[in-house]
């Protein structure tokens, strides 16, 4: 069908030095769907469609835990997208990844169509602070605290973002609360990310929670092509998230041997180590700061935007926001550009981190645009910032920069996710500045007493937070 939109071969196909041979994947198989959500959404797990290009590799750390799905027709409209990817971790968190990616789509399709019925944002504010379970209410009080200003904007278009910003963060917290409850999954020390992104006509909302990310190519001066990042890598080191964490009790600090590596650790102990503020799952820190309410962001879709990219931070690690949308912009086929982004990854994983393992990676493209006919060859990004028609719901402070950020149905089954009993291990201290969560934490009977931990390692103080 072409190219994803106009190219420079000579100088995407050697970002970094890094040559990766496209014939390769000339074989992949195009519009693999995996079943029907709510409405006759098409749900998919891989594969690709004239608008999506989705590819997900294991690493080298054990089990993969990282997923990804695409709900087209989302909620039963034309043209409306769901997509997301989910990072998990810890011991089981490929399971919790897995529950997330069938689980969420489903409960915002479900409070979409109520809310719809007449349930107005407040009922929907309401049930989500009445809901929230005991563990999480100081945390989630912060969080919502974030979210006061703009809430009756409406871009037109039944577009009121403060209903989305309410059914979002009540989807999210639903979603929590059933992996809380699930005792077929411990997610007490595992967990996931999730970055998710709804397309309606010109319309972008975006839900991060941890440290995936979501990246928007656009059409600069002179044609080039410019990489604005729609989320904020939510990470303790983060001054507000840092903030948040101690005033519910959690420390944060990084460890010697990795200083530029802050986690989130328990009051008294030195675990999990987790580094990300914001999560599914992880219920051990609930208490201390962690929480699992989304940052909630929107972009009016302009003439100049051509596609989003969706990937965990296995991709973010290894190339820039820059040389993530020249290899994207690059590929013959949009059903390759997926795949192609991932190789390109693993090669500079490979050249960047030599005495790393390569860490798992899924990646989702959704293109704006109807296959385009050829046209003028883009150059480099001139490295202008684009803030004009972004929009931070939940944080006003935290708005996107792309320099110093850089750095239906629970019976679908995702063949790619079949593990077998002798490779279903954490492998916890494989590329140790790699690692999302350091220690398995134990649930701890009430008549057992803690054990002592090894000599505590000192507290590092995150810039700008007293």
């Amino acid at each position: 069908m072409g190219a994803c939109c106009s190219r420079d071969v000579a100088d995407a196909k050697f970002v970094g030095g890094l040559v990766v041979d496209e014939a390769l994947f000339e074989d992949d198989v195009d519009d693999v769907v995996y079943g029907k959500g709510d409405r006759g959404a098409r749900i998919r797990l891989k594969g690709s469609s004239d608008r999506v290009s989705m590819f997900k590799q294991q690493g080298r750390k054990g089990v993969n835990q990282d997923a990804m799905t695409v709900w087209e027709d989302f909620t039963g409209e034309e043209d409306m997208f769901f997509c997301g990817v989910f990072d998990g971790h810890g011991p089981l968190g490929h399971r919790v990844a897995r529950r997330v990616r069938d689980g969420l789509p489903k409960k915002l399709s479900m409070v979409i169509e109520s809310s719809s019925r007449g349930i107005g944002s407040s009922d929907v504010e309401a049930e989500v602070g009445d809901k929230g379970d005991k563990q999480q209410t100081n945390a989630d009080e912060f969080g919502r605290e974030e979210m006061a200003d703009g809430r009756e904007e409406d871009y037109g278009e039944n577009i009121l973002l403060s209903s989305w910003e309410a059914n979002y963060v009540r989807s999210f917290k639903e979603m929590d609360n059933e992996l809380g409850e699930d005792t077929s999954i411990d997610s007490y020390c595992s967990g996931t990310t999730a970055v998710t992104i709804v397309k309606k006509g010109k319309h972008l909302i975006i839900a991060n929670l941890g440290d995936s990310r979501a990246v928007l190519c656009k059409r600069g001066q002179n044609n080039q092509l410019v990489p604005i990042q729609l989320t904020v890598d939510l990470k303790p080191n983060v001054a507000s998230e840092a903030e948040r964490i101690r005033k519910c009790k959690g420390r944060v600090f990084a460890m010697d041997q990795e200083p530029e590596v802050y986690r989130v650790w328990m009051p008294d102990e030195n675990c999990p180590g987790l580094a990300m503020a914001r999560a599914f799952g992880d219920f051990c820190l609930k208490d201390y700061g962690l929480i699992s309410v989304p940052e909630i962001s929107y972009r009016m879709i302009t003439p100049d935007d051509e596609f989003v990219i969706l990937a965990t931070d296995g991709i973010w690690d290894a190339l820039s926001n820059d040389q993530v949308v020249r290899i994207v912009a690059s590929a013959k086929r949009r059903s390759l550009a997926a795949k192609l982004l991932v190789a390109h990854a693993t090669l500079a994983w490979k050249t960047r981190f030599p005495g790393c393992k390569i860490d798992d990676c899924a990646v989702v493209c959704l293109f704006l645009k109807d296959p385009p006919r050829a046209r003028e060859t883009p150059r480099a990004s001139s490295g202008k910032k684009d803030v004009g028609q972004y929009r931070s719901l939940s944080n006003k402070s935290m708005k996107p920069r792309r320099d110093d950020l850089a750095g239906p149905v629970d019976s679908m089954v995702d063949k790619d996710s079949v593990i077998d009993k002798d490779q279903d291990e954490w492998d916890a201290l494989g590329g140790v500045n790699r690692v999302n969560s350091l220690v398995n934490v134990p649930r701890l009977h009430p008549n057992l007493s803690r054990r002592k931990t090894v000599k505590e390692p000192e507290a590092v103080a995150v810039e700008g937070v007293h």
